[in-house]
């Protein structure tokens, strides 16, 4: 499902962009220095599920990872996605806890 659609890094409108069929989804970020504050997590309701936006999420965490930032997860959904999927924990800056 998720496989065909292009992950956009928008850096001028600060937020990463999945397009699927006529559907918009994003995640919007904040950038300083080597970290990435992921600030919001706006899903279309024909997509909004937890399948799709934890593919969602796995993208633009390699994204991320790729590009060597740490990640400060400010929305509650992304925090929780963090938790269940420990293996993104060592994204987090020093001091940082989720």
């Amino acid at each position: 499902m998720i496989d065909a659609a292009e992950l956009v890094d928008n850096d001028f409108l600060r937020q990463f962009e999945l397009k699927m069929d006529d559907h918009f989804a994003k995640i919007e970020y904040s950038l300083q220095e080597r970290k990435i504050f992921l600030t919001k997590l706006i899903v279309p309701e024909a997509l909004d599920n937890d399948q799709f936006k934890n593919d969602f999420l796995k993208l633009v965490f390699e994204n991320i990872e790729e590009r060597n930032l740490s990640v400060v997860p400010t929305s509650p959904y992304i925090a929780k996605f963090i938790r269940r999927n420990r293996q993104y924990k060592r994204l987090l800056p020093v001091g940082v806890r989720i």
